[in-house]
């Protein structure tokens, strides 16, 4: 057994959770009127509810004993003063300095990482405003009208989920894609309707040897060349954001175009780096350190405040009590807003990479349940998809639900409408129907009692069915950072309390390692077989079906 399962407090929770799970939210809220003002928490024109949850005073109580057990605040600590605590990959975890507003320096390896910092957003706003203004040209003397950022993991889905995010704020007649797919009809459907003489392509790679990546980048430079006939028009029109200068270089990219990337910023986290070169060339400089700032709000209220007024810290324990003592398996994030589309995307990839891990600190086997599965679209598009299943399935699914207050046009007529869907499923997931409120239904629509017989069973819910509530005034750069941030602060909460490295992917470099040693084989004739008989089967029987005349 583990020294987290067999603590005092875990067995104390454990109590209380025997004595609470019986207990129906509907009653907890007709005995405490006050339960709204008691369970929600402010950060400027943020509101966070949490009234909606199977908890009372005691549980929250509890659960922050848990956090304190657990050396919370001094983890926080360690990590914004640059500690490594990535201790798999012995790195700081410092992409809160990115966003950094403050005089104070942040060091790793002795050394002040803010002057690099600064200087990385200067060349981003000189480089974004040349762009944006048109005064970049390409190698026709045309500006640029078309951007391509070529990613995949965090070096796609943050720059793409913030710039749809803040469309609003964008030049709509600069136009952003984004190719992240191997498959060539992602890169083949992007490129079909743009022209290179005014496209600029961004290759976001760490590393610059990500496969998948570099694979969509060099048929993007093909494509180029064609047109070009001239390598030395790559650098018009090709921009890096590494931290392998040389193999960008060596790509045929101009060293000054080269954006610096750290290995104290993960690829997950690195939206706040230049990796958000897009979302700036998109929003503005301006726009994209407003979004800076709203994380940086979140980031001091995290570090600063005491754990039962800590929205991620609450946010956090909320997802451990589910997951580890209902033994919820998911939670969903459904937002009701359409410009918050790709935010469950992103945010599944930052919660099931940070925290699906089965080892601890200590090298040893957890015997309890890690991160969650994570995933949701639009909060209306849901409603007519899955949250059947979440109203009258088996499961016990936690949802955040998170709406702006106010938008862009705010047209009443829909407005009104989209608000009311958000408190009305709220609403209904916690109180659901009992069997006589749906057998009155029933009675006043004159049914029969034997189409009654067939019909009521189908009309109850059980409600009893836990959300958060994120509530802020508009979806704006500033209220965008505060939100991504909270939800990374949550992240980092919960593999505390785990005792797991939240910052390292070791899953993900497997699948890397095997397919370059798949790829290898795919290129000869002979069939293999190096691997089980299935592997062994699908390869040989794509070998034996493929087209001959496949173009490079």
């Amino acid at each position: 057994m583990s020294e987290l399962t067999e603590s005092t407090i875990w067995r104390t929770l454990q109590s209380h959770f025997e004595q609470i799970k019986p207990l129906h939210m509907r009653n907890m809220f007709a005995d405490d009127p006050a339960r709204f003002e008691r369970f929600s928490l402010h950060l400027d024109d943020l509101l966070f509810d949490f009234s909606k949850n199977r908890i009372t005073g005691e549980t929250i109580k509890l659960l922050c004993e848990l956090a304190e057990h657990c050396d919370l605040a001094d983890w926080i600590e360690k990590m914004f003063r640059g500690d490594a605590i990535n201790h798999t990959e012995q790195r700081a975890v410092l992409h809160t300095a990115l966003r950094n507003q403050n005089n104070n320096k942040i060091e790793v390896e002795n050394q002040d990482v803010m002057p690099e910092v600064r200087a990385m957003l200067d060349k981003m706003r000189l480089f974004s405003e040349q762009i944006r203004s048109r005064h970049w040209r390409g190698y026709t003397n045309q500006p640029i009208t078309d951007v391509v950022n070529i990613g995949v993991g965090g070096s796609d889905l943050g720059p793409l989920m913030a710039s749809e995010a803040l469309h609003s704020y964008a030049l709509h007649d600069l136009k952003l894609h984004f190719v992240s797919n191997v498959d060539e009809n992602h890169i083949g459907d992007t490129l079909e309707s743009l022209k290179p003489e005014t496209t600029l392509f961004i290759i976001a790679s760490k590393s610059f040897t990500t496969q998948d990546t570099l694979v969509n980048a060099r048929t993007a430079r093909r494509w180029f060349l064609k047109r070009a006939d001239d390598n030395a028009a790559i650098g018009k029109h090709f921009i890096a954001v590494s931290n392998n200068i040389e193999a960008a270089v060596e790509f045929g990219i101009h060293e000054d175009n080269i954006f610096k990337m750290w290995d104290w910023v993960g690829g997950r986290y690195s939206m706040w780096s230049a990796v958000g070169l897009s979302i700036a060339i998109s929003i503005g400089m301006d726009n994209f350190e407003q979004m800076l700032k709203g994380a940086y709000q979140m980031d001091e209220h995290f570090r600063t405040t005491p754990f039962e007024q800590n929205i991620p810290v609450i946010l956090a324990l909320l997802g451990i009590w589910y997951n580890n003592f209902f033994n919820s398996q998911t939670y969903a994030i459904l937002p009701y807003d359409q410009h918050l589309r790709y935010l469950p995307d992103y945010l599944r990839q930052a919660d099931m990479e940070s925290n699906g891990k089965r080892i601890d600190r200590n090298g040893h086997l957890v015997n309890y349940n890690t991160g969650p599965v994570a995933f949701g679209q639009l909060g209306i598009t849901g409603q007519h998809a899955f949250y059947q299943l979440m109203h009258q399935g088996t499961k016990l699914i936690p949802a955040d639900i998170i709406a702006p207050i106010t938008n862009w046009q705010c047209i009443r007529s829909h407005h009104r409408v989209l608000m009311a869907n958000v408190f009305a499923q709220t609403e209904a997931f916690m109180r659901g129907k009992t069997e006589q409120e749906a057998k009155a239904e029933l009675e006043a629509e004159g049914v029969s009692a034997e189409l009654m017989e067939v019909l009521l069973p189908n009309k109850i819910f059980p409600g009893n069915k836990p959300t958060n509530t994120i509530l802020f005034n508009t979806l704006d750069p500033v209220s965008l950072g505060r939100l991504i941030a909270m939800y990374e602060h949550k992240f980092f909460v919960q593999g505390i309390i785990w005792n797991i490295n939240s910052f390292d992917q070791w899953g993900v470099e497997l699948g890397k390692q095997l397919a370059k040693t798949v790829l290898d084989e795919l290129d000869g004739p002979e069939p293999t077989s190096a691997h089980d008989s299935s592997t062994n089967g699908l390869i040989n029987y794509y070998k034996k079906m493929r087209p001959s005349n496949e173009p490079e």
